[in-house]
């Protein structure tokens, strides 16, 4: 096969650092437009993502009115699953000090086990130690408007999502023997964390839901926003399926979470 010549070469780096700009020029036009985690607003608003003509949805969308009354929309990013639940998480901890502190002593013991599964611990306590610089604000301030206005902040936003995935990792490295079953594909379960739960942008699946809700000892409950199941009212499922009250309430539609607040929370 014949070499490139230096033309050729050029040419191709040049299309190289134009993709690249054109990439950081979308994500620059995303983050203007969509805030990481947006301000609460009516389920309602809802409507204008669906056809009226549309008889399945807006059948559906009378159902989850019903049950809900307001929504935060989540940045579709790939990290949107994490970002939901990482948020409502906070959201709760300013009135439960006991979840605040369950959340501390599971970041702690987190952090140990990676390091002993092999991880670095300069990087492991780089995410940690901001991890637990959200949670202490979350603690001091007190205030929803403050966590909003930091878990907004890229830096901050993406190192809390990071170690939640940390989590998962770690939790399901440390249970791989029940979980292998779910791994389809992968040699292992080290291999299957590094590929599909640790990246950032990866989306998650149940299993990744499964192992946030065990290892926090909460629930969540998913409502999903398609065309399966009844025509006239929103599938759900809850995790873990135990019959114990949801904390967490998420709108899944095909490749995207958001936040749900049923009515008389807000």
């Amino acid at each position: 096969m014949a070499e490139k010549s230096s033309s050729q070469v050029r040419f191709a780096e040049n299309i190289d650092l134009a993709t690249i700009e054109q990439v950081r020029d979308i994500e620059k036009e995303i983050s203007t437009l969509f805030p990481l985690v947006g301000e609460l607003e009516c389920v309602e608003s809802l409507l204008h993502d669906y056809a009226s003509d549309d008889q399945v949805y807006q059948n559906k969308l009378k159902d989850l009115f019903h049950r809900y009354s307001h929504l935060r929309r989540t940045r579709g990013d790939g990290n949107c699953f994490y970002r939901a639940f990482g948020f409502k998480t906070l959201e709760a901890c300013l009135v439960d000090s006991e979840l605040l502190e369950r959340l501390c002593d599971v970041a702690t013991s987190t952090k140990n086990k990676l390091v002993a599964l092999g991880y670095s611990s300069y990087t492991v306590e780089d995410f940690h130690e901001t991890f637990m610089d959200v949670l202490e604000i979350a603690k001091k301030e007190k205030n929803l408007q403050e966590i909003i206005k930091v878990y907004n902040e890229q830096g901050y936003s993406d190192y809390f999502v990071v170690f939640l995935r940390l989590m998962v990792s770690c939790y399901l490295q440390e249970n791989e023997e029940f979980y292998s079953a779910f791994i389809e594909g992968h040699t292992n379960m080290k291999d299957f964390c590094s590929q599909e739960v640790e990246p950032m942008a990866k989306e998650s699946d149940h299993i990744h839901i499964i192992a946030l809700t065990n290892i926090l000892k909460t629930t969540v409950q998913v409502e999903y926003m398609d065309r399966g199941g009844h025509k006239d009212s929103v599938n759900h499922h809850n995790f873990p399926d135990d019959g114990s009250k949801p904390a967490i309430y998420l709108l899944y539609r095909p490749g995207h979470y958001d936040i749900l607040y049923p009515r008389g929370e807000t």
